[in-house]
Parts: structure tokens; C-alpha cells; sequence
């Protein structure tokens, strides 16, 4: 198979054997790679009866076809399993250069079952695959983890889990290449319950392309354009974003409450004036968004980030903006392998139970305060331990109001997800796509923000910017066909900086593959994957009144640009199920649907 390494590992770490399976060219056609096909890999091996956190949850690392390429930004890697967070469907993606070894140690994904007796990691290389003990590992940090294995295996690329997946904390991270993360859903907390501390690989081999030299002269050119569009992130990372998105009420302060404040104070421009930082980028990516910062002081040490989602989350959400304090509460994330959005929302939300008297310090178990950032540091160590009061904020806000006897509609989280630092209140296509998500809350799938800023180039897709970022009159379906164009690049592994206008990237997946792509095989492509992955979340309880947000971000705000805007969902929710082809009292896809897409033969 051109573009794939043709192979799975099928990993059952009770009984310890290792199953090689074929790639499949029908698989990779209907579904690419990515989190789309781990989902149809582990589709028939689910069902609401599946603990997350016991042993027959399948917890799968998957690569993409343009991984280990040259195709600008491709070195993502994607790890999925039903969510220990939100019950449905989980996903994360990471880059760095982990993606890329897997792929070229000769495999497309992993496939992993069962427990091990013991605590245990996965080494993956050219000459197979082991399984070695890590008792160790346990208990060491995600950065001690990394060394020690580098020491033992040598030259390799390691994910792994630090304390709080240990602990089987609902929001733990996978770690990989320093402080790159999977963050999301945690799966950090899966790969735990099966005493798997890290997988190790390290590829070296050759990702065969039908074209090669075609292949590569053209990703040549587009590495200049990519490189153009991507001036600002070089610049000041993802997090010069802040001062921007407040200008369009973008970026929530004080759990969700407030949209304007001294944003100065937290921007990408001011972590390089005020400290020593350090370009970082993932293999073969031009963007280099990626920060290492110099803490001097009390802390003095170097650190990895912060991205702008960490930043906001464990900054002006919490009323902090204190740049190097909330550089440091990220690091303590990536240190204990902690998602920092999910983290920082929850400690946001205790923050703000606190001081609107809604729950009492002793029911909490901790006494917090807007921008106490000791306080901060205290709940994440607490929270990766699951001890004292972060043996409840690690449970995500939806569990925090059930657990504290409070209004349900003040948790921010949609199907369990925490909202991420993307305010649906600022773009309408935002709140929608955040709705209707297929892990819940997730601002890359779809960033409609990006397009109606006019940075998704898509032309040739017919989706382009609006005039009014507070409707979707007319645009309802733009909405789901940006959520198919992201499905292919979490297919593809792709980064969504880099990504490419559809005509283009027919032309890369077929110099790649050797097979022919249209623009419109890829949008079915995407289409697939959603649609499945909806197939799935309806089977582990998912209807249609999980697709909403809760009341905390539809009330209006007060000041700035997006002053008292409410996102109606509702408004544009049965249009958008039209555009979708799910059936309206259901929630489901419907039958006709799943013949368009070639689905009609998988189990509902």
C-alpha cells in the first residue's frame, strides 16, 4: 500500500501476544487514518456495556497516510478509546515526531486490549514489538519517564502517562516529545487502567509513495505558502491569538463570565519580551508554533509552552494574568500529564461556585479565589493525584454540579467535554459546531472562528467568510462541511495550520497512494467519518438532546464587541440535521444517509 505501512499491531497486554493484521485497502480508502479509522477499527468492539477503564476498552494509536512525508506539518499521531471523561467517543491528537517513528517502525496504528499484570510499556521498532516491564517507570513524572526509557531502549520517541493517568484521572493526558500532549478526553487515564505506563517507538524506515518525486516537489512549493500564512504563529506561537480574539469577545475570562480584560498582560507578544523563549517545532513542520520558555526566579527552570488554549485556561479563566504563573501551572500540567483545558475549567468553575456562595469552602474541600495562583498550583497537584479537593474537580464540571447539588446549566461542558477557550458567544459557527461535535466541545473540529476570520481556504469547497459572524442564516450547512474537512485532516494527521484547500490535497493523497481522489471522495471521506463516529456516540446513549449548550455561555455579555449576543443552537439545529441526513427525533443518521456514504452494512 503506497502512503500507509501496510500493517496494524493488534497489542493484548493480559495475555501478551501481538497479532499483525493488514492495513486494509478498502478500510484506508473509506476512512483514511486518523481517528476515523481507529473508529472504525474499534466500532463492533464497543457498546454501552464497555467500561472505559476496564480492560476491553480498546485504546488505539494511529498514524495517517501523509505521516512521515513531506507534506507540510504531517507528523500527527492520533490516540482514541471510549472516554473515561464523557462516557462516548474519545479522540486527541498530538504531534512531534512520535506519529512519524511509529509509521516508519512499519505500522499504521496499534490496536491495545486488556491489562497488564504489572505496570508495563510497549516498545515498537523495526525489529517488532516488545513488551517490557516498567515498574521503574511508575510513579516518575512524563518528562522522567521519556529520559529513562531513551536511556534503556535508545533512540526512540515516547508517549506515555505521568501521575494523574496513573490515577486513573478522568482528564489525564498522553505525553509525548517533551510537552507535546494529547490532551483531550482522557485517555491519559486508559492507557493507566490497563498499567500501561509509555509506548516507545522508533522507525527509521521509508514511508513509500506511488510518485515520490512529484509528491515531493510539490509539497515543496506549498511549504512557501504555508510558511506565509503562518507568519504569526511562527511569531508568537498560538498564543498571539489572545490580544485578537478579545477584540471579537473570543476569549473568556472568569469562568466564562467576562470578555474583556488586560489582555496585555498574557499575549505571545509579552511572553517574548519578558522572557528568554525558544522556537519549538513537530518534524517537517515550517510553523514551529511551539514554545520552550526560561522561568528564572523562584521557579528557574525551562519549560515547555504555553500554547494559547493552556494559557487562557489557566489564566484569564481563572482571573489570573500573571504570565509566568500561568507558564508554570502549565508546566505542572505537562508534568503530571493533565489536560490543561479540561484542568483549567473545573478549577475556573470551583473559583466561581466560591465566590458566587453557590457551594462552601468545606464542601469543596479547598478555598479558592479568583487569581490565587498558589491555589491553582496546589488543585493541579491535587487533581493529578486525586487527592483532597482534586479528587472532585478531576471528574470534569459535569460531575462537579451533580456531585455539589448545583444548577447543571453552570457546568461548561458540552456531552461531558469542557468548553475550550473559544467563546460560542463571539461566532455563531462556534456554538453550533461545539453542539454537534462528536467528543463534545472541541474548537479544531470544526474552527469556524477560522473561517469567518477569513483563514480557512477553502474556496474551492465553496466555504469562504461570512458578513455576520452572529448568524448562520444561509450557512448552516458551512458548519457541517468544515466539521468533514477537519475529519480529513485528523484522518490525514494533518496539522490545521497547514491545512490545504481540498483540489490540492485530491492531488498530494494521489501521488501519495497511487490511487486517483477527487475533492469529492475526500468530502464523502469526512462526511464518513463524522457520520460514523455519530453512529457510535448513539449507541452509548447519545440523542438529540445532547446537542446543546449549557446555560453559563449563552448568557449574554456586558462589554465588548460581542455584547449581548446569545447563540441560539436551536434556531439552526434541524437544518442542520437536514445537511447532516440524521433523523430528527432520533438523533441518528438516518438509513438513507448511511447508503449515500456506504455504511449501510455496519451495525447501528
Amino acid at each position: 500500500m503506497f502512503g500507509y505501512a501496510g500493517k496494524l499491531a493488534y497489542i493484548n497486554l493480559s495475555t501478551g501476544s501481538v497479532e499483525i493484521r493488514e492495513t486494509g485497502e478498502k478500510p484506508a480508502r473509506q476512512f483514511i487514518g486518523g481517528s476515523a479509522l481507529a473508529c472504525r477499527l474499534v466500532y463492533d468492539m464497543i457498546g454501552p456495556e464497555t467500561d472505559p477503564l476496564g480492560p476491553e476498552n480498546p485504546l488505539v494509536f494511529m498514524t495517517g497516510p501523509l505521516v512521515g512525508t513531506t507534506a507540510p506539518s504531517s507528523s500527527r499521531f492520533a490516540v482514541c478509546a471510549r472516554s473515561p471523561l464523557t462516557g462516548v467517543w474519545g479522540e486527541a491528537t498530538s504531534g512531534g515526531v512520535f506519529g512519524p517513528r511509529l509509521k516508519m517502525a512499519g505500522f499504521d496504528g496499534l490496536v491495545i486490549t486488556g491489562r497488564a499484570s504489572g505496570p508495563t510499556y510497549i516498545s515498537v521498532g523495526e525489529g517488532g514489538i516488545r513488551l517490557l516491564d516498567a515498574a521503574f517507570l511508575w510513579g516518575k513524572d512524563s518528562y522522567e519517564t521519556q529520559e529513562l526509557i531513551k536511556r534503556e531502549i535508545g533512540d526512540c520517541s515516547v508517549a506515555c502517562i505521568g501521575s494523574a493517568g496513573e490515577n486513573l484521572v478522568p482528564m489525564a493526558a498522553v505525553m509525548n516529545d517533551a510537552g507535546r500532549a494529547a490532551g483531550r478526553c482522557g485517555l491519559g487515564a486508559v492507557m493507566g487502567s490497563k498499567n500501561l505506563k509509555a509506548v516507545a517507538v522508533g522507525g527509521r524506515g521509508k514511508v513509500n509513495l506511488a510518485d515520490a518525486g512529484t509528491f515531493n516537489m510539490m509539497n515543496k512549493m506549498i511549504l512557501e505558502e504555508v510558511k506565509k500564512a503562518t507568519a504569526l504563529n511562527k511569531q508568537y506561537g498560538t498564543l498571539g491569538y489572545l490580544d485578537i480574539g478579545m477584540y471579537f469577545g473570543d476569549v473568556p475570562a472568569k469562568y466564562f463570565t467576562e470578555n474583556v480584560f488586560p489582555a496585555e498582560k498574557v499575549t505571545g507578544k509579552k511572553l517574548r519580551e519578558d522572557f528568554n523563549v525558544d522556537f519549538k517545532a513537530c518534524m517537517g513542520c515550517a510553523v514551529a508554533c511551539g514554545r520552550k520558555t526560561r522561568l528564572a526566579g523562584k521557579y528557574n527552570l525551562s519549560v515547555d509552552g504555553p500554547e494559547y488554549e493552556s494559557a487562557v485556561a489557566l489564566g484569564p479563566l481563572c482571573g489570573s494574568y500573571d504570565l509566568e504563573a500561568i507558564t508554570y501551572a502549565n508546566h505542572l500540567c505537562n508534568l503530571h500529564g493533565l489536560d490543561t483545558i479540561s484542568a483549567g475549567v473545573c478549577i475556573a468553575f470551583a473559583m466561581y461556585l466560591l465566590d458566587n456562595r453557590l457551594a462552601t469552602a468545606e464542601r469543596m474541600g479547598a478555598d479558592i479565589s479568583w487569581g490565587d495562583s498558589g491555589g491553582i498550583f496546589r488543585l493541579i497537584e491535587q487533581m493529578a493525584r486525586n487527592e483532597g479537593a482534586g479528587a472532585l474537580l478531576n471528574k470534569g464540571v459535569k460531575r462537579m454540579a451533580a456531585e455539589l447539588g448545583v444548577d447543571p446549566d453552570l457546568a461548561a461542558h458540552v456531552k461531558g467535554l469542557e468548553i475550550p477557550m473559544h467563546d460560542p458567544r463571539a461566532f455563531m459557527g462556534m456554538a453550533l459546531s461545539y453542539a454537534t461535535g462528536p467528543r463534545g466541545a472541541c474548537h479544531e473540529r470544526a474552527d469556524f472562528f477560522m473561517l469567518d476570520l477569513g483563514l480557512v481556504k477553502q474556496q474551492c469547497l465553496g466555504l469562504d467568510a461570512g458578513t455576520d459572524r452572529f448568524s448562520l442564516d444561509g450557512r448552516v450547512a458551512d458548519v457541517a462541511r468544515l466539521q468533514n474537512v477537519r475529519e480529513l485532516d485528523n484522518a490525514f494527521l494533518r496539522c490545521v495550520f497547514a491545512s490545504l484547500p481540498m483540489d490540492i490535497t485530491a492531488g498530494l493523497m494521489g501521488l501519495a497512494t497511487g490511487a486517483p481522489w477527487t475533492m469529492e471522495d475526500l468530502e464523502r471521506a469526512g462526511d464518513r467519518s463524522f457520520t460514523l463516529k455519530r453512529m457510535l456516540n448513539c449507541r452509548l446513549g447519545v440523542t438529540r438532546a445532547d446537542d446543546r449548550l449549557p446555560g453559563i455561555v449563552t448568557r449574554p455579555y456586558a462589554e465588548g464587541s460581542n455584547a449581548g449576543f446569545v447563540p441560539d443552537v436551536d434556531k439552526y439545529l434541524k437544518e442542520y440535521y437536514d445537511a447532516r441526513g440524521w433523523d430528527w427525533d432520533t438523533g441518528r443518521p438516518a438509513e438513507k444517509k448511511l447508503a449515500e456514504l456506504g455504511l449501510e452494512d455496519i451495525n447501528p
